[in-house]
């Protein structure tokens, strides 16, 4: 009994000592992690009327849920869960019997430079889908298995997997990886697992097929979102170490040691080491299909920095819409790095029984708290919160304000500076995605123009696009159409008077001035097509995720009935 909390106590440590600013009041807010005292649901976070749905269902799932519990706390429980199962997750997806091997495996997946790369991004939606896998694998395996509730099991990590676009395509691969064979029922698990993991993802499905806009990408992101080399090594070894993501603010500090490529050598050799274990211990076309899962999501995050590559993703990108979900590649990395924690702690393992073999079982207990403990060395500053840059802080009483204003004559609003991430001194002065879509309760249309040093990487919205060519000409905003104009005090340009010209203050704080267009009048078009069918797909993702619910609790309530039953009758046959 003891053994088994083991794992369930490293899962807790690691969300603690990862997590530990988090102790305090207050919303951490970086780059794209943005929660609020409570988000509005609104059909712009239904149904994106020009933007492509990178946040869909995400945002829903989040106005939902804010409903019911408050931002500051939905946001640490999020964290929380993301860490603490992924640790767990991977503990028990290592087929060996040893705790010692369990922790290995659980610092390998919960410690590695791809979460680290991501929170500091504030990515935390591809984080679920992250924490996710190893439980979408280990049903897999007990569906092809015929284990009772492992499909159940498995709908229900794809669903977690599917609330941002990329996890719920990454589970999609997976299933269609894993699943077939031969086994008992096979083509009725497959089929049932794909098509509800296609319903799963419908609702960003459908959102980006109904956008008015065209879903095609700059090419000129496929060089800006290209893995990046993270020391002497390159863009690869950074990449086989699970790093290298393209901005490098969310980079910790360590990854640039002279040192992590050597370490990263080490690593690949043990989890090569570990590959037979794994094969004697899974079936062996599971094993060679994990394999080739983990494989492909290391060259479809490579693909950008290897020969060609880019000309290819640049193609891609502006022929095919919604191909730039693509373009970061090194996010499609989860299955890799599930791997290679598998993998790794295998070999350990391997490498341990061979030293207690020889020596003594302590020197072997001693390489397998070596191996635990070498994620954590060669990365401390993913400890407090990334060494500090996750630190909550208060929402200034400006944003409350502008809220009751805008939901109390509702109407679209521009953001002002226009540009995407914005820079507050009551942040911190740390980067964050504008807030002002989430805070309020109306539709706010921001720049979704991305500049990754000199580069800027042109947005697919055409409403923002028609909002630039206004600034650019220096005309009043009046003439967008929209009935509110934001300013906020932010690093940014401050708006040029005549882009103001014919707008009125209607509150002027500290942080936001909210000035209103007198000559608005309502949009005499009726709601946008898309709304039904983004809204119908919802239903079905939800009605899909319901039933997996329904069907556990239907499981555990017979299992409970049958137990009563089962009782008396063995009481008296004693």
């Amino acid at each position: 009994m003891r053994e088994r909390l083991v794992p369930h106590a490293v899962a807790a440590a690691v969300a603690a000592v990862v997590l530990a600013p988090l102790a305090g009041p207050g919303y951490a807010l970086r780059y794209d992690m943005v929660f609020v005292p409570r988000q509005a649901l609104s059909w712009e976070a239904i149904a994106p009327a020009s933007a492509l749905p990178r946040a869909v269902p995400q945002d829903a799932v989040v106005a939902l849920a804010s409903q019911l519990v408050p931002g500051w706390a939905l946001q640490r429980l999020v964290l929380v869960a993301i860490l603490y199962l992924a640790a767990l997750g991977a503990a028990r997806l290592v087929p060996t019997e040893r705790v010692g091997v369990r922790v290995v495996a659980a610092l390998g997946y919960a410690w590695t430079p791809y979460l680290a790369e991501r929170l500091l991004i504030g990515q935390w939606g591809l984080l679920v889908a992250y924490a996710a896998l190893p439980w979408l694998v280990g049903a897999a395996l007990g569906v092809r298995a015929g284990r009772p509730g492992a499909l159940r099991r498995l709908l229900l990590a794809a669903a977690a997997c599917a609330i941002t676009p990329t996890g719920g395509l990454l589970a999609l691969v997976a299933v269609a990886v894993l699943l077939p064979g031969r086994y008992p029922r096979a083509a009725r698990s497959t089929s049932v697992a794909l098509g509800l993991t296609v319903l799963l993802n419908a609702p960003w499905v459908v959102a980006g097929l109904l956008s008015s806009g065209t879903g095609r990408s700059d090419p000129a992101g496929v060089a800006a979102f290209a893995a990046r080399a993270e020391n002497w090594a390159g863009p690869l070894v950074a990449l086989a170490g699970t790093g290298g993501i393209w901005n490098g603010q969310t980079t910790p500090a360590s990854r640039g040691g002279s040192l992590v490529p050597m370490a990263t050598a080490v690593l690949l050799a043990v989890a090569g080491y570990g590959v037979p274990l794994l094969r004697r211990r899974w079936p062996a076309a599971l094993a060679g299909r994990f394999g080739l899962l983990a494989a492909g999501s290391w060259l479809a995050a490579a693909v950008g920095v290897l020969p060609g590559g880019a000309d290819l993703l640049g193609w891609l990108v502006a022929t095919v819409p919604g191909a730039g979900l693509v373009r970061d590649g090194q996010k499609l990395l989860v299955p890799y790095a599930l791997a290679l924690a598998v993998t790794g702690a295998l070999g350990a393992e391997r490498l341990a029984d061979r030293l207690a073999a020889r020596y003594d079982t302590a020197t072997g207990r001693v390489l397998l708290a070596g191996a635990a403990l070498l994620p954590v060395v060669l990365l401390p500053d993913l400890a407090y919160g990334g060494a500090g840059r996750l630190r909550p802080v208060d929402w200034p009483a400006d944003w409350a304000t502008v809220a009751r204003v805008t939901a109390a004559r509702p109407g679209e609003v521009v953001s002002l500076p226009f540009q995407e991430y914005q820079r507050y001194a009551w942040n911190h002065g740390q980067v964050v995605i504008d807030p002002a879509p989430r805070y309020l309760a109306v539709p706010v249309l921001i720049d979704d123009t991305l500049r990754v040093g000199g580069l800027a990487v042109a947005g697919e919205d055409p409403r923002a696009a028609r909002v630039r060519e206004v600034l650019a000409r220096r005309a009043p905003l009046a003439a967008t159409g929209a009935r509110w104009v934001l300013v906020q005090r932010a690093a940014g340009p401050s708006p040029d008077p005549a882009t103001l010209a014919g707008l009125r203050v209607v509150h002027a704080g500290a942080e936001l001035t909210l000035y209103e267009n007198p000559a608005w009048s309502p949009p005499a078009a009726p709601e946008p097509a898309p709304v039904r069918p983004v809204g119908l797909a919802h239903l079905l993702a939800a009605t899909v995720v319901a039933g997996i619910g329904f069907s556990g609790t239907a499981r555990v309530a017979r299992r409970v009935v049958a137990s009563r039953h089962a009782s008396p009758a063995e009481g008296e046959g004693g």
